[in-house]
């Protein structure tokens, strides 16, 4: 059974190191909320979820709460505002002359990260936000709500963080660790915090709330879910109801309070200044049955075995660490936090962190998020794995995998994505340049409409759910943890490093392409204004010939020569920081990396180019177009510079 005690893992990890503390400020559960009320109230939401089977006398679970919501008692009329994405917004806003000034807003969850829909929420004037999980997103069909199937029951309810910290862990201390004699902001003046009130309720409740809207009929299918409602935009209730407001209840607290991180160290025999980290995180909303534990016990088994090859003496090339993290839920702290601590160590002998939260998402087919540096990594240790899925028996994951999910990219190969953000890589990846990747068992993104898990952040997620109905056998957890454990050993222990450098020329082109075609949506101002993107394509270009001579050098390279093979090594390591600049991107100082960041309207999906994205961003209605388009000139100028710079550091050492 995955474990979520500290002692027993300190055990487990047999003297593999040390606790970390931190102080992090965290957020508690909100005590009451009761929408509808004016003269007399009509109707309550309730206060918790009914508990699974088995559970009815466990104490202290977390109510359903939105974690740093302030305290609060707004009330006004309702509008609903779809996902609450900044598209869903323009559409209120531009097309259908809506505006939430001074409302309360209903979204329902999915498509992009809840912290932004609270910004978008509160830029547009709302004073509360009451997320639902729709049917539509949370119930695959012909599937029983739990107990007897895995779909959310209508009392179901996600927890989560609302926070828009931009990667900078704890709110009170950007930039630096939490520990004893940090200096801490005063709230007001705390990094990301959400500025109204925000509540999680389930769709049963939800359902009592839009069944009653009045106003606008919603723009088209896509503002629909699967409720037997109008879904109306509002503003307001309709018919015998249309006196009545909504009235928002909320009593959460924040306060500093301990955090802990375990680390284990195995040091490596012949480079022990060189760490390989596989992390993840400890800490769940309730039971955490898949997010975390399902990850937690994968790190377990890992160790495990590296301990078994230790004992009997073996030592890998390259010194690992194991990372338990705390308080990623509430903001990637743990990790952060301890990231912040040893920046210096970790920016000068950080080679590669891979991430290890929830093994399973899904039961279908592989999901791998990387750098392009480890594509051929993960495709050649795939391809050494055999498939766990039905119908590939004595096939390869490769193949299982390639034919499940191919790459939209790269033909006859499997898709890997960009990182984005809403893990624990963030900080190694997003602020330090540490060559990052993550891998779990998905569901088929095809055929399954509804997001992420439908039971994700509720009382639900239980170890018997993933017992009972994703992987009775634990197969998939198996092949996660071969897929993981695999990418830590060959990563600490290749003589030369599994890096390939020209994979990250060939997306390099993927991604200038793109963002050119973007531009090209705007001719004549590109034309007025000059922009022009040949310095970019340039850089690209050089890159990718320096990328081909660098691998020429490295497959003739005489490994009998520890310098040669060191200096190699750590072009190869030194690449990902490359593509760091210390003064970040625009109003985002800890997102650094200039090729990849956290989309800025979904933390949980990545963009490239991001600086130049988001210059161009809905550029037709800046105010003031001559200083938007000078903008997009400047971020233009500083992707070039940074894929030149990058392409420097794979030259001949003079």
């Amino acid at each position: 059974v995955p474990v979520n005690d500290q002692e027993v893992q300190n055990v487990e990890w047999n003297k593999l190191n040390l606790n970390m503390r931190k102080q992090g400020l965290l957020s508690l559960s909100s005590c009451l909320y009761s929408p509808m009320g004016w003269n007399y109230q009509v109707f309550n939401t309730s206060l918790s979820e009914p508990p699974p089977p088995g559970y009815e006398n466990v104490s202290d679970i977390v109510p359903p709460f939105s974690a740093f919501s302030p305290q609060g008692t707004p009330q006004g009329d309702l509008v609903y505002v779809n996902y609450a994405r900044t598209e869903d917004f323009f559409k209120l806003e531009r097309e259908m002359n809506i505006s939430c000034s001074g409302k309360i807003v209903i979204a329902r969850y999915g498509k992009v990260f809840r912290g932004n829909k609270v910004k978008n929420a509160q830029l547009a004037g709302a004073k509360g936000v009451i997320l639902y999980s729709d049917p539509a997103d949370y119930v695959a069909p012909g599937v029983r709500p739990y107990p007897d199937g895995w779909n959310l029951p209508g009392g179901g309810v996600q927890r989560g963080n609302i926070l828009n910290l931009n990667g900078a862990g704890d709110p009170l201390t950007p930039g630096y660790p939490a520990n004893e004699y940090a200096y801490r902001r005063e709230l007001a003046e705390a990094v990301g915090l959400p500025s109204i009130p925000v509540h999680p309720i389930g769709y049963y409740d939800a359902q009592k709330l839009l069944e009653h809207m009045g106003g606008s009929p919603p723009p088209d299918s896509s503002w629909k879910g699967d409720l037997n409602v109008s879904y109306n935009v509002g503003p307001g209730f309709a018919g015998n109801f249309s006196t009545q407001k909504v009235k928002m209840h909320i009593h959460s607290n924040s306060k500093v309070t301990r955090i802990y991180n375990v680390i284990g160290t195995l040091r490596g025999a012949v480079e022990p200044d060189r760490y390989v980290i596989l992390g993840g995180h400890r800490d769940s909303w309730v039971f955490g049955g898949i997010d975390p534990q399902s990850g937690a016990a994968v790190v377990h088994e890992i160790v495990r075995s590296f301990g078994s090859l230790a004992k009997e003496g073996w030592r890998p090339r390259r010194t690992i660490l194991f990372a338990s993290w705390d308080a990623e839920e509430f903001g990637l702290f743990g990790s952060t936090e301890w990231a912040e601590e040893n920046s210096r160590i970790l920016q000068e002998r950080g080679v590669a962190y891979i991430n290890a939260d929830s093994s399973i998402e899904g039961n279908y087919t592989l999901r791998v998020d990387c750098t392009p540096l480890m594509y051929s990594l993960v495709y050649n240790l795939t391809k050494e794995l055999q498939s766990p899925d039905e119908d590939f028996e004595g096939k390869s994951l490769y193949e299982s995998w390639n034919e499940k999910s191919p790459s939209p990219e790269f033909t006859g190969k499997p898709r890997i994505s960009k990182l984005g953000s809403g893990n624990d890589f963030e900080v190694f990846f997003q602020r330090l340049g540490i060559a990052s990747g993550r891998a779990r068992y998905t569901k088929n993104w095809e055929t399954s409409k509804f997001s992420s898990y439908p039971l994700y952040h509720s009382v639900y997620e239980t170890y018997e759910l993933v017992e009972k109905f994703y992987d009775p056998t634990f197969k998939y957890h198996l092949t996660v943890a071969q897929v993981r454990g695999g990418l830590v050993f060959e990563l600490a222990n290749s003589i030369l490093l599994p890096f390939d450098c020209q994979n990250y020329a060939v997306v390099l082109k993927t991604y200038a392409d793109k963002i050119y075609n973007i531009s090209m949506q705007y001719p004549e101002e590109m034309k007025m204004y000059s922009v022009s993107f040949d310095s970019l394509f340039s850089a690209v270009e050089n890159f990718t010939e320096v990328a081909s001579q660098f691998s020429k050098r490295l497959q003739a390279i005489d490994n009998s020569n520890p310098i040669l093979l060191r200096i190699m090594n750590d072009q190869l390591m030194f690449l990902e920081r490359a593509f760091i600049d210390p003064l970040g991107l625009p109003d985002r100082p800890f997102y650094r990396h200039i090729i990849y960041a956290p989309s800025s309207h979904n933390k949980y999906a990545g963009e490239s180019f991001p600086g130049i994205y988001d210059a161009l961003f809905d550029i037709k209605s800046k105010a003031d177009p001559t200083n938007a388009w000078r903008e997009v000139k400047r971020q233009i100028s500083i992707a070039a510079f940074t894929v030149q710079a990058a392409a420097g550091t794979l030259s001949e050492v003079a």
